[in-house]
């Protein structure tokens, strides 16, 4: 699915712009998930994971979620960077189709600048145009307090853990939690 292009101001003055992703965003891209994978252990990549992205396979997820009914892509650009992005997907099978599952991460230079809150209103907006879905799902990894603050602000409650579901270099286990936000009709 393409969405249509729109700027907003974020919270320092800078300019952003909210779009589905292109060609020209793929190397930019590429650098985003490198960076952001070692900024944070709430990601669920680190950054010598990243070998498996290439340009190539880029330009095909690109082209497959542009042109798919079910799933969408945003990319945020700040001054021609790639700050962040998320997606939302949702089934197409009849037991299952009223789910949508989202995901979302921004580099860390561009927290606390209001990204998120706006990337996922236009998932919401997304999701509440579609008339089969009912509930939008998301999860989390435990200590991601600021996650969590933004996600129960965007409406999602926690319904279930999984417990040691992430296990970092050091050996510690964390615990993921997942969420639910209903899709009022």
């Amino acid at each position: 699915m393409t969405i249509q292009p729109f700027a907003f101001q974020l919270k320092d003055g800078r300019k952003a712009l909210i779009r589905s992703p292109r060609d020209e965003d793929i190397q930019g891209m590429l650098d985003y998930l490198y960076v952001s994978a070692g900024e944070t252990e709430f990601i669920l990549r680190y950054p010598e994971e990243c070998g498996k992205y290439t340009p190539e396979g880029e330009k095909a997820l690109f082209d497959r979620v542009n042109a798919s009914d079910h799933e969408a892509m945003l990319v945020c650009l700040v001054e021609g960077k790639v700050a962040g992005n998320c997606q939302i997907v949702w089934s197409t099978g009849m037991k299952t189709r009223h789910r949508a599952v989202v995901a979302i991460a921004l580099l860390k230079e561009f927290w606390n600048q209001g990204i998120g809150t706006r990337l996922f209103q236009e998932m919401i907006r997304i999701a509440e145009e579609n008339e089969h879905i009912l509930q939008m799902e998301l999860d989390f990894v435990e200590g991601n307090t600021r996650a969590r603050a933004l996600y129960e602000k965007m409406g999602f409650r926690i319904t279930g853990v999984k417990p040691n579901a992430i296990r970092l270099k050091d050996g510690t286990l964390l615990n993921e939690y997942s969420m639910v936000r209903e899709i009022k009709r």
